[in-house]
């Protein structure tokens, strides 16, 4: 029951700003306000829909989330712009999601007790990437003076955990000896901050960590004792964003080229999918849910990741048991999982089992059991 590979290291970045729900709402409420205004006409024929406030009350309730950190305050809070101002940088300058990326490698390094020459392998992975080519991962490798080779993925809110499965198996076949795994999520930049259901969701966050073959591991690190993905095709959590925008002129700036999903039908599939491949990984493992020390789960919802945690147990879990990090950093797609695994792991002693799962868009969920050494 190992793979002979383990997490080593462990890294976050996160951008100094923070906006709280009053202050979201504060901005929200004024372009709600501004927008029911300008359309008062089509709004008192029948033509468009009045616009609702929103409340941080009602923030925490649906999410759990209270704060988030984000690239851009300003932009996000400017009634009249209502999108962080994130300025292109010149192809000699390095791209931003590499800046996030590195910065959390660097912390993974450090724990791990190597630098960037160690790795032979990069992969970065995150629900959206901000450009088509060269490889961001690439470029990341280049600025740690890594060897190897490196390539981007994504996977949705899946992208911290589809390639710990990728990265153990290069790992074990002899293809690489150390590998890299980062996952810059600039999520500010692609959320509709003018949707009521779904502004207050998403902050910035970057995330790494580090594999090696259990053999080189320091004292303390996770070994991998399996991993298990899966997918299967929904539209409830989307994104059309994509070079051929431009060739539709009439719809390229629709709402649909930001994030948005059937946030109802999302909650009743993913809860019971989630819960039931996190418990079969598991039992196949010969272990049973209650010997898992820590659930590490994809930092979406706290009402979904409370039920998914219920479901596994079947009792309410501890806080402990499966801690959440929504309050203080908001939904950070696939760097949530990896966050409250980097926040919540230092109590474990030698042989605490726990279970690394995230899963989104897709679907797509993906599953890792460790052990600490």
């Amino acid at each position: 029951m190992t793979t002979n590979v383990a997490i080593t290291g462990c890294g976050i970045h996160t951008p100094d700003n923070v906006v709280s729900n009053e202050e979201l709402c504060a901005a929200f409420n004024a372009w709600v306000r501004r927008e029911n205004d300008r359309r008062a006409d089509a709004i008192a024929a029948g033509e468009a829909t009045l616009l609702e406030e929103s409340s941080p009350a009602f923030i925490e309730k649906a999410s759990g989330i209270r704060f988030r950190h984000v690239v851009d305050r300003e932009g996000i809070l400017d009634p009249e712009r209502m999108v962080p101002y994130i300025p292109e940088r010149p192809d000699d300058e390095m791209s931003i999601q590499c800046e996030y990326a590195v910065a959390a490698a660097k912390e993974a390094l450090a724990e791990a007790g190597l630098r960037g020459q160690d790795i032979d392998l990069i992969i970065l992975a995150n629900s959206s990437l901000q450009r088509a080519y060269p490889a961001v991962a690439i470029e990341v490798q280049h600025a740690l003076g890594a060897g190897g080779y490196a390539y981007d993925m994504s996977v949705g809110c899946s992208s911290a955990t589809f390639p710990i499965q990728i990265a153990t198996d290069a790992l074990r076949a002899g293809s690489a000896t150390r590998a890299l795994l980062v996952n810059p999520e600039i999520m500010s930049g692609h959320a509709n901050w003018t949707d009521r259901d779904s502004h207050f969701i998403f902050g910035d966050a970057a995330t790494a960590v580090v594999l090696e073959r259990t053999e080189s591991a320091r004292p303390g690190a996770f070994e991998i004792l399996g991993v298990r993905c899966m997918s299967t095709y929904s539209s409830n959590i989307r994104n059309n964003f994509g070079y051929l925008n431009r060739c539709d002129p009439e719809r390229r700036n629709d709402p649909d080229k930001l994030f948005y999903q059937a946030g109802r039908r999302v909650f009743k599939e993913i809860v019971p999918l989630a819960a039931s491949f996190i418990l079969e990984h598991i039992r196949a493992l010969g272990i049973d849910p209650e010997r898992i020390d820590r659930y590490w789960l994809h930092q979406a919802n706290s009402n979904m990741n409370s039920l998914i945690a219920r479901r596994i147990l079947g009792r309410p879990a501890e806080s402990h048991e499966a801690p959440q990090v929504l309050g203080e950093y908001g939904n950070t797609a696939s760097a949530g999982s990896i966050i409250a695994f980097h926040d919540h792991r230092s109590d474990l002693e030698s042989g605490a089992l726990g279970v690394i799962c995230s899963f989104g868009a897709g679907y797509s969920i993906a599953n890792v059991v460790v052990r600490r050494q």
